[in-house]
Order: structure tokens, then sequence, then C-alpha cells
């Protein structure tokens, strides 16, 4: 149901640690008209930690998510995307450089 005449960007926030996933998706999309950059949102170990902890302490993730997390972050930089460290990045400095690409 997406058309791309009718939006300027579109963003789609997975988790997406294999370029499987992202073929899958873009597979089921009508790209034709369009100009997709496939971008990974990446951090450092330590920056990572404190994230997940911070959302285990809210209850919105349980403990075993950091590990799976860390086990992931080599996949990311063998993906062919453009990587933007979040390390240290309020959101608005992430969204702002999402929108310079």
């Amino acid at each position: 149901f997406i058309h791309c005449s009718s939006y300027k960007k579109i963003l789609f926030a997975w988790v997406m640690h294999q370029r499987s996933v992202i073929d899958s998706i873009l597979a089921r999309l009508d790209t034709e008209n369009c100009t997709v950059k496939c971008i990974s949102l990446i951090a450092d170990e330590s920056s990572l930690r404190v994230r997940l902890s911070e959302d285990i302490s809210k209850g919105i993730r349980t403990a075993d998510v950091i590990e799976r997390s860390l086990a992931r972050i080599p996949m990311y930089q063998i993906l062919d995307t453009i990587k933007i460290d979040t390390s240290g990045k309020t959101i608005s400095q992430i969204a702002d450089e999402i929108k310079a690409l």
C-alpha cells in the first residue's frame, strides 16, 4: 500500500542484522521510482549496555536482550549499509544525520 510518489521519505525501523532480512522486506516493495538507502544504527558495547539496561529497569525488555544484542554487533559491521554510530548521541542528533542522507 506504499506508493513512493506519495511520500518524500519512509523509514522502516527493525532489527535487520542480516542481509536476508533487508532483502525480504525490499522484495515486497515497489522501489522502481524510489531511492533506497539502507542504514544501520550502531552503538559501541558500552552505550548499548546502558541503553538496554535502562529498558530492562523500566520493564520494557528482559535481561537476556543484552547478550543477544551484543552478539549482533559484528553482524552489522559486515552489512552493506550506511552506518550511523549512535553512541553518545541524542535521538534528535541521530534523526538529523538520517535526514541529511
